[in-house]
């Protein structure tokens, strides 16, 4: 076993493609050794990257493959030899193309019969001579969209290659890969060591490249620029935002980082925070640095690909890079507050939503209606709600949003704050307008939390049902991976703010009034004039629910169920649990966690396994009966102890869990309910259901009509029932 190395040098690589490429040839050089059988000691071996290269560095790979054995299949013996038992023509063309006498193939017998072999068993190649193909098959399986060509070859990669380094041991592994002959010398900093760089072996190649102002290592480079930042934050009087994605991209742009502290004049924090923050962040990948209440500070953190004898050079250049933007956003906020969000909100009404759907302005109207009702379901102000609502879309209009769409919804709560159209609310309302126009996003990707707020659940769960119930009424549903309006983010937006929000909302009332509001704009949007529009369009909205309306909310409910599989998936919940809830279609979301929830207790019981299959026997009973079952149980025709004694459970039971059931205690209504079990097993032992007489016949089938009423009466455990 001998340590091996493998740099591919090149021009600065795609930022965001660069950790992938690196996986991506660790992978392939790992899977082309052990398609040839060669061992390898992976250790805790990772790829190494910097913007100029790709490394895979392993810490003992096998000198040589092991024996190569080979088994190919002759003629079989009725083919192979004539009646005399010698050798015909099929055998011997066989046995020379093997090159061998005849006699000295095997034989072998496989389901057809028995017939002739060659085996052949013959040394493993060198790994050197095997590598250079080796790394070409992991080139060539590298996930490079659009590869590029240099110079006056056919040669394609990421980026042109300038160097090759290939060492076994200590030794230069000969070959050529994308027209660069392989050799031990690799290549230092761009500014800080722009010179060859010698590796004498496979281990030396981090501390030599470290030398030559390179950290190869991705973790150890994260973790250095991670120390300076934080250090140069303190140095300003506050600690560093650091997101994970700005990060992760600085990472990738350099290979010897040196942070730099910088600031910029504080009349821009007048400015709201979140766009100074994006600018920072997205556009130069800079650190904003905050107080210790997570507010901006006039100071950012630079990292340089250098360490600069003229850093007060470098601090001037991203302190005059970044001011242009700030200047522009500061601005457009100063022109935004001039102009009012009721300005703004008077321009949606020539901005398209979508063809069928109308203007933003419709939507908006819809958005609020729904807030409204939804608002009085859960407790919240419907006048708040409404009001927020027919804000919530105002700031598309504005400027800042127009230079920076990320902040939709975080520019409308700072305008809120500062609009005179809310002079009429006290502090404290206008806050919590002010704050929804803001939560009504949330949450905004996955792992991001609900709206924190009552009222910006509650638009946030207003601008969801109608997202949906439009998408799906403008034939707009995902289909594969397309998903134009976000559906599914949205279904499962939805679900998580009414689940983790702990509110109790009709969901399927609540999909209904969605799509009759966006019906109806559909089917008002044929009207000739504004004012016929607006006739039909409120006639319509007072009609009662349409079938078609009806069978859009269903099939939103079930859209929105499809995504609480996944949810409910990842917190490790059966899939025959959630169906057996699922199968019952609970109105609220909030009932139907409790329901989940109760199962899973359920479940747990020794009972429930036997109940599960009983009442999926019960079910498949009344299914094939052909009789028209009573709504009641007759006394009178119980006959058997048994079936007697189950009536009396079951009546028992009912009794008992009506309150419970009431009280949506449903953990304790099904414990009630597995107390059934030595009832309607002695039920099935001692009683025949399907008899001659077709009055006891029917009274029995009533009888366990009522028992699997009340076993599904929380979930339709025979889901339960491998």
């Amino acid at each position: 076993m001998q340590p091996l190395l493998i740099e591919l040098g090149t021009d600065e690589l795609p930022v965001k493609a660069l950790p992938g490429l690196a996986q991506a040839l660790f992978d392939g050089v790992l899977d082309g050794l052990a398609r040839r059988g060669i061992a390898v000691e992976r250790g805790d071996a990772k790829p190494l990257y910097t913007p100029r290269r790709l490394a895979v560095r392993l810490p003992g790979v096998a000198t040589e493959q092991p024996e190569q054995r080979s088994e190919v299949p002759g003629p079989y013996l009725n083919v192979a030899l004539d009646a005399d038992g010698q050798p015909t023509r099929a055998l011997l063309g066989f046995a020379q193309k093997a090159g061998v006498e005849w006699t000295a193939l095997a034989r072998t017998t496989d389901h057809k019969g028995e017939r002739f072999v060659h085996r052949a068993l013959r040394p493993g190649a060198p790994t050197a001579t095997l590598l250079p193909e080796i790394l070409r098959e992991a080139i060539a399986a590298m996930p490079i969209p659009k590869p590029m060509r240099w110079g006056a070859h056919e040669h394609a990669f990421a980026r042109p290659v300038h160097w090759l380094v290939m060492l076994l041991g200590d030794a230069v592994v000969e070959g050529e890969v994308l027209g660069r002959r392989s050799d031990r010398m690799s290549r230092g900093h761009r500014f800080l060591h722009d010179k060859p760089v010698w590796i004498g072996a496979p281990d030396d190649y981090v501390e030599a490249l470290r030398a030559a102002r390179v950290l190869a290592d991705p973790d150890e480079r994260r973790a250095r620029i991670v120390a300076e930042v934080e250090a140069a934050a303190r140095d300003a009087g506050g600690r560093a935002r650091i997101a994970p994605d700005t990060l992760e991209q600085v990472n990738c742009l350099t290979e010897w980082p040196s942070a730099v502290r910088c600031a910029f004049e504080p009349e821009f924090l007048a400015v709201p925070q979140e766009a100074l923050i994006a600018t920072m962040e997205a556009n130069q990948k800079f650190f904003p640095v905050l107080d210790a209440q997570g507010r901006l500070t006039a100071h950012f953190v630079g990292i340089a690909n250098l360490e600069s004898r003229e850093v007060a050079e470098v601090r001037k250049g991203y302190e005059r890079v970044i001011r242009p933007r700030f200047a522009d956003a500061k601005f457009f906020f100063v022109e935004d507050l001039k102009q009012g969000l009721a300005a703004m909100n008077a321009g949606l009404a020539g901005v398209t939503y979508q063809a069928r759907l109308g203007t933003v302005a419709d939507k908006v109207a819809r958005v609020a209606l729904l807030a409204e009702t939804i608002a009085r379901a859960v407790g919240a102000d419907p006048v708040l709600a409404r009001r927020a609502a027919g804000l919530s879309k105002a700031d598309l209009q504005s400027r800042l949003v127009g230079e920076f769409p990320e902040l939709q919804g975080v520019a409308g709560r700072y305008y809120a704050m500062a609009d005179a159209s809310l002079a009429d609310l006290a502090h404290e309302p206008r806050a919590a307008v002010a704050a929804a126009l803001d939560e009504a996003y949330m949450p905004r990707y996955a792992g991001d939390a609900i709206a924190p707020s009552p009222l910006g659940r509650v638009l946030a769960i207003a601008e969801r049902l109608d997202t949906l119930a439009g998408g799906f009424a403008a034939g707009l549903k995902p289909t594969g991976n397309k998903d134009p309006f976000a559906l599914r983010r949205n279904a499962l937006g939805l679900a998580r703010t009414l689940l983790e929000g702990s509110l109790e909302l009709d969901t399927g009332e609540a999909l209904l009034q969605a799509a009759h509001l966006v019906h109806a704009d559909i089917k008002a949007a044929t009207a000739a004039t504004p004012a016929s529009r607006e006739a039909l369009r409120h006639e319509l909205r007072q009609a009662d629910y349409a079938p078609e309306t009806r069978a859009s909310a269903d099939e939103l409910y079930d859209f929105i169920l499809d995504r609480l599989r996944g949810y409910y998936a990842e917190q490790g919940v059966p899939p025959q649990r959630f169906e057996a809830v699922a199968a019952l279609r609970p109105a609220s979301l909030l009932d139907f966690d409790r329901r989940l929830q109760a199962i899973g207790e359920f479940a747990r019981l020794p009972e429930a396994e036997a109940l599960a299959a009983a009442n999926k026997r019960i079910r498949n009973i009344l299914r094939k009966s052909e009789d028209t079952i009573p709504a009641q149980v007759d006394p009178a025709l119980l006959s058997e102890p048994a079936e007697r004694a189950l009536a009396a459970a079951v009546d028992a039971a009912i009794a008992e869990t009506d309150p419970l059931l009431a009280a949506r205690d449903y953990v304790a209504a099904l414990a009630r309910l597995a107390q059934l079990r030595p009832q309607v097993d002695a039920f099935f032992d001692q009683v025949m259901v399907n008899v001659e007489a077709a009055r006891v016949r029917g009274n029995r089938l009533a009888l366990l009509a009522r028992l699997a009423d009340r076993l599904g009466s929380v979930a339709a455990i025979e889901h339960l029932s491998v």
